[in-house]
């Protein structure tokens, strides 16, 4: 719910978020900058289906708070995550467990003066719950830090490095002075400290040491190796409830399909909600949270027909691909990777699911 605040002899616009159970109500959030769900329905580790809310209490979405509550009987809060910019659930590997993305944004805000906004990205961190307890899973997508890993190589050339090498790796002289140069050795110092920060919140931390060893001014690798460490402990790592290390892969689980099955389900960007006319299936059919169609572009002809576009949404109800079936309108397809479902059911628990959902025409 949003509406006005009475902050002295004004009012401003806040969030409030409240759950209601029978005559139970628990408030969740209140005169909050933003209030958002990430998970309606999923099971995330604790054996139960549940709700989680992103929290940002300024409104800056500097440091957001992920709030877990149970859908199982009356709800309660099961576990509260604080110190990231956001939050996102997803099955990543489609094998039926459920990672939770995050970042240290909180933690690395200000280090080496360096504010988080000036970041590429701040440290990505995985967890996942497992029979409720919350586990670092970094080290099973070390593919993926490798990914971010090669792209912040490449920015870093040879002469900018040999230059940031001879200086005193703090720059304080050289934050003080203008132009292009200082720039550069601030941009070549912020990649260096993001591959080292890779490679720690992916588990591996010798081969972190030994990147910062060739890259960082040796009089001052003993500082910085300290400081990295010092953030790293006080960051959402202090969440976990028993150290992190690499687990076996799950096994990969079936998408259903639904699109052979049963009837298109319906949304109109004003309404939100699909419908279908058609009796329930075996399969319960994702059914929507947020859906947002971009707008048209002042060049693109007015739609008049309906578009049909085929989904995989996962168990956390997460889109995961999408294909427009009558039609090439590569927008709705971008937008598609932000809409966000109650996820597929099978006998009471949450699936994988592909299924195809008919978009109508704005107007």
């Amino acid at each position: 719910m949003v509406g006005p605040v009475r902050k002295g002899s004004f009012a401003e616009r806040a969030c409030t978020a409240k759950l209601v159970w029978n005559a139970q109500e628990i408030s969740v959030a209140s005169d909050a900058g933003q209030v958002g769900i990430d998970v309606l329905g999923a099971d995330l580790g604790f054996g139960m289906p549940v709700v989680a809310f992103q929290i940002d209490k300024s409104g800056s979405g500097s440091d957001r708070t992920y709030q877990i509550y149970s859908l199982a009987r009356s709800p309660r809060l099961l576990y509260t995550i604080k110190g990231a910019s956001s939050y996102r659930a997803a099955d990543t590997d489609l094998d039926g467990r459920i990672e939770i993305w995050t970042d240290d944004a909180a933690a690395v805000d200000g280090f080496e003066r360096i504010p988080s906004a000036d970041l590429d990205f701040a440290p990505i961190v995985v967890f996942r719950f497992k029979k409720g307890r919350l586990v670092d899973v970094g080290p099973e997508f070390q593919s993926y830090y490798d990914a971010r890993i090669v792209k912040l190589r490449s920015q870093v050339s040879e002469h900018d490095l040999a230059e940031f090498k001879g200086s005193d790796g703090r720059l304080s002289a050289t934050l003080n002075r203008s132009g292009e140069d200082p720039h550069r050795l601030v941009r070549t110092k912020i990649s260096i400290l993001e591959i080292v920060w890779a490679y720690i919140y992916s588990g591996r931390e010798h081969e972190a040491w030994s990147a910062l060893e060739a890259m960082w001014p040796p009089e001052d690798l003993e500082r910085i190796r300290a400081a990295i460490s010092t953030v790293r402990q006080r960051g959402l790592l202090r969440n976990l409830d028993r150290p992190g290390r690499p687990l076996r892969r799950g096994h990969q689980v079936k998408i259903y399909d639904a699109v052979s099955t049963s009837t298109i389900v319906g949304y109109s960007p004003l309404v939100g909600a699909p419908d279908s006319s058609q009796s329930e299936p075996p399969l319960i059919q994702p059914k929507s949270i947020l859906l947002r169609r971009p707008p048209p572009s002042p060049d693109e002809p007015f739609r008049s027909a309906n578009e049909v576009v085929e989904l995989v949404v996962d168990a956390a109800g997460k889109v995961r691909s999408a294909k427009i079936i009558n039609g090439t309108d590569n927008p709705l397809v971008e937008a598609s990777a932000g809409w966000q479902f109650i996820p597929a059911f099978r006998n009471g628990s949450p699936v994988a699911c592909r299924f195809r959902l008919s978009v109508w025409a704005l107007k």
